[in-house]
């Protein structure tokens, strides 16, 4: 089989999309993890497929999959770039209803910037300076005093394996705050390393600092190695509700390869 493919990146965030609205491509973990292989195959974070939803308020559905080939939790800049390719495929023009693996989503498209509605967050756990929540993945919160000066692949790796978290793993995002914004790396789970950029993780960082009242806006912007990015929300009462993440989401190359 000879497979059409288009890549995309967020923030540094990269994704291979493919359009499977004929469900031709068959889900296989070794297939999926050669493709994002960035040796042997395209290079990629991880692969989405669009599809048709069963919801007939959705425009589509995202099915998203980790660079090792395993079908995983939701994924941010991995759904602003689908509502790009969207877009493309000119199955919307600058709004878009979609389904993903934690239930429905909400975006709409300014020129190169995608606005995705993440989910409400209603529970948040603080252990010192650690915290966790749920933004459709897993996040472990650590804020530190230098986070240029990380071994972020090591010292991620360490609290995503340990007795807390290796049950089900968990993403690992290190944050030092600045003047006017957050500077953050992560450590992601399925690609078992240092990302440019995690949708998910910024959307929890920025919670999460609220919460600690590092910061007291309800639109805080963030920096990650990939570029920047910016988290708006509702809060009352410890909940977290119409919580957005904004960011580029840009068209990088399409392709053909054999599989």
């Amino acid at each position: 089989m000879t497979l059409k493919f288009y890549k995309y990146q967020g923030t540094g965030n990269d994704f291979i999309m493919i359009d499977n609205r004929e469900k031709l491509f068959k889900n296989d973990t070794k297939l999926i993890a050669f493709l994002c292989d960035r040796k042997f195959g395209i290079g990629a974070d991880g692969l989405i497929l669009l599809e048709h939803s069963e919801d007939v308020e959705d425009d589509f559905k995202m099915v998203y999959f980790n660079s090792d080939g395993n079908e995983s939790t939701m994924c941010g800049n991995g759904g602003r770039c689908l509502v790009k390719f969207a877009q493309f495929l000119e199955i919307i023009e600058d709004k878009a209803t979609f389904t993903a693996i934690d239930g429905k989503h909400h975006a709409s498209i300014d020129k190169h910037l995608v606005s995705l509605q993440m989910q409400d967050v209603y529970e948040i756990k603080n252990v010192d300076d650690t915290y966790f929540l749920n933004t459709g993945s897993p996040h472990h919160i650590s804020f530190v005093e230098n986070v240029d000066q990380l071994h972020v692949k090591e010292e991620g790796a360490k609290i995503r394996y340990s007795e807390t978290y290796k049950a089900e793993g968990v993403n690992v995002n290190f944050v030092t705050p600045q003047e006017d914004y957050l500077q953050v790396r992560t450590y992601e789970r399925g690609v078992e390393d240092e990302t440019l950029s995690c949708g998910t993780g910024v959307t929890a960082v920025a919670i999460a600092a609220h919460r600690s009242k590092l910061i007291l806006d309800h639109k805080i912007a963030i920096v990650a190695q990939g570029g920047s990015l910016s988290v708006s929300f509702d809060e009352s009462e410890g909940n977290y509700t119409n919580v957005w993440l904004t960011g580029p989401a840009q068209y990088v190359f399409e392709g053909f390869i054999p599989c």
